[in-house]
């Protein structure tokens, strides 16, 4: 299975207004993506889709947690930059069209297809793509800890992994001065 199909998306979308050039790009993109071995390609979605899910969780998602996103699927996913772009894009889509529905569904089949250390690092990286924007904030971090719930980790694990972005954690900073015109 395609990682668009894992994404409930399909390659044969309409491409109104882009280039020749720019449509030849995404298709081969799109055509080394359904490459992908299909393990692979749906870990890599349902690992995209719950970084969108935290990234989403205050209803807004920040160029630097896009950006986030997309290094933590390089890296994480050995994806090329450019596949990672094209993935973190239909997640984003997908989860904000499909969110509410598809959240538990994706992070249990995310928790199927992980051990238990790719379960926390999946949480460092829930952690990291909040604090792109150098403040998690409690709905974030109340989102993380339902995720930490439903792969079946303890709550001691959320705690810990929290630990380590203390800095960041909106509840722990000072409130900001409103400012004046």
């Amino acid at each position: 299975m395609s990682i668009l199909k894992m994404l409930g998306l399909n390659s044969s979308g309409t491409d109104r207004g882009a280039t020749a050039a720019e449509r030849d790009t995404v298709r081969k993109i799109v055509d080394e993506l359904d490459d992908l071995p299909p393990e692979h390609a749906r870990r890599v979605a349902t690992f995209a889709f719950i970084l969108s899910r935290v990234a989403h969780a205050d209803l807004q998602i920040s160029a630097d947690e896009t950006r986030s996103m997309e290094q933590i699927v390089v890296d994480k996913g050995g994806l090329p930059e450019a596949q990672a772009m094209i993935v973190v894009q239909m997640a984003k889509t997908q989860n904000l069209l499909f969110g509410g529905t598809d959240n538990f569904s994706v992070t249990k089949e995310f928790g199927k297809l992980s051990s238990r250390d790719q379960k926390l690092a999946m949480l460092r990286c829930l952690f990291a793509v909040s604090a792109a924007d150098d403040s998690i904030s409690t709905v974030e971090s109340n989102e993380i800890r339902q995720i930490t719930e439903e792969l079946g980790l303890d709550r001691s694990d959320f705690t810990e992994l929290r630990s380590e972005f203390r800095e960041q954690l909106a509840v722990l900073k000072p409130p900001q001065a409103e400012k004046k015109d």
